[in-house]
């Protein structure tokens, strides 16, 4: 986990990141910005969940820990979109 924001990033919020739009049943990386703070354990950094619904202006993100799912309530600035890739079956 990065523990600073590089110089020229330092002080700046991503606002297209603040007021993204996420719909449900997308992918999404838990990507910790580091200059708000997050009710979230560390250990979730870097983890891929997929969005259930929206609570106010936040976003509730199934994650599987180890063999459980959990839900996490996080801000969508803490949220990076990412394609996901489906799986073929060769059934």
């Amino acid at each position: 986990m990065v523990r600073r924001k590089s110089v020229r990033t330092r002080g700046k919020l991503p606002l297209s990141r603040k007021f993204q739009e996420l719909k449900k049943g997308q992918a999404v990386a838990i990507v910790f910005e580091r200059a708000t703070s997050h009710n979230v354990p560390k250990r979730m950094q870097g983890r891929t969940g997929i969005i259930e619904k929206r609570i106010g202006k936040a976003y509730s993100i199934l994650v599987k820990d180890g063999s459980k799912n959990k839900n996490f309530i996080i801000d969508p600035i803490h949220l990076k979109k990412i394609n996901q890739i489906e799986k073929k079956n060769d059934n």
